[in-house]
């Protein structure tokens, strides 16, 4: 059996944020958002990304798509480090890696009818025209569940499921090999949510698709996952195969999330993990194991001592001093 095949390495991902103030900008405030990410994307995965409000997901989707320039790390893609990449370079590549936002109402231009929204990355990069680009155009729309009525539109004239259809068609257009979805379903109704992510599912199998899929709703990401990663205050505490990280989860951080999630059946002894306290400003984060201020099961070494990650079940890699 031939090993997969790695479509994004990133290495040494490292998001930090600068501000300056006093009359001389002489005191210096540093934000890391993210620290030292080390991950791979394997080709025709879903990568689930889950976390807590403010643990850096969103800044890694942002940085990985360059639209921030990270402080120091490597995003390779075919072995080319996308974050070294002149613009020039770098914009042909758009055609290989696409992007869906949280909101659809803000990611599309309300000016413009669904036609041209979908239509603009076929005009700026290929040579289609007339009927060839109407044509196009009506088959995205038509395989993300839309019909031509819809081509006139213009967002605001949508639902927020109709909305994000448009944004995954637009997404599509131009053939990618890798999707980044930014929370593609927190701002649609439950009943939509299933919709899209059904949809999703359906694209990727149609069209060979790789996933990196970030999100919140712990009970998606299992949905739809191949592999798990957790992230907490910027770092990677867990990674691992959904089955092996939902069935037997190893940071007491993971436990926590997934002990979030509603089990169905009413006989089940299913307890959930309350977490104490606050999540730390990433202005002033803990010293030590990053998580320490909120762990139940905190000792002194992880106060003082930043754990590393260790493989606890081949692929299964947790980041906490209760495995050494």
């Amino acid at each position: 059996m031939m090993d997969p095949e790695i479509l994004i390495d990133i290495k040494g991902l490292t998001m930090e944020y600068v501000s300056r103030s006093g009359l001389l900008g002489q005191k210096v405030r540093r934000v890391r958002v993210l620290e030292d990410i080390n991950l791979q994307i394997l080709k025709g995965e879903t990568l689930g990304i889950v976390g807590e409000s403010g643990c850096g997901k969103t800044t890694l989707a942002n940085s990985l798509m360059r639209f921030v320039k990270p402080s120091r790390g490597q995003v390779l893609y075919h072995n080319n480090d996308l974050l070294a990449m002149e613009k020039g370079t770098l914009r042909k590549l758009r055609s290989e890696i696409q992007m869906v936002f949280q909101n659809p109402f803000s990611s599309l231009n309300p000016r413009m009818t669904v036609f041209s929204i979908v239509a603009e990355p076929l005009v700026t990069h290929t040579a289609l025209k007339g009927m060839d680009l109407a044509n196009r155009v009506t088959e995205l729309i038509e395989e993300v569940g839309l019909s031509s009525e819809h081509l006139k539109r213009h967002p605001h004239e949508m639902s927020g499921g109709q909305a994000q259809r448009v944004a995954i068609a637009r997404a599509l257009a131009l053939n990618p090999r890798f999707v980044v979805l930014d929370e593609p379903t927190s701002a649609l109704d439950v009943s939509v949510q299933a919709q899209i992510v059904n949809l999703l599912v359906r694209l990727q199998e149609a069209h060979g698709l790789t996933y990196m899929f970030i999100s919140h709703a712990i009970g998606v990401v299992q949905h739809v996952s191949d592999r798990i990663a957790v992230l907490y205050l910027g770092e990677i505490v867990e990674l691992a195969s959904r089955d092996d990280i939902c069935e037997k989860p190893r940071h007491p951080y993971t436990q926590a999330l997934f002990s979030s999630t509603p089990v169905p059946d009413p006989d089940s002894q299913h307890q959930r993990i309350i977490l104490e306290g606050n999540v730390p400003s990433l202005a002033n984060p803990p010293l030590g194991c990053r998580f320490h201020t909120r762990c139940h099961y905190v000792m002194d070494r992880c106060r003082v001592e930043k754990p590393v990650p260790i493989s606890v079940n081949g692929g299964h890699l947790a980041t906490c001093h209760l495995l050494a």
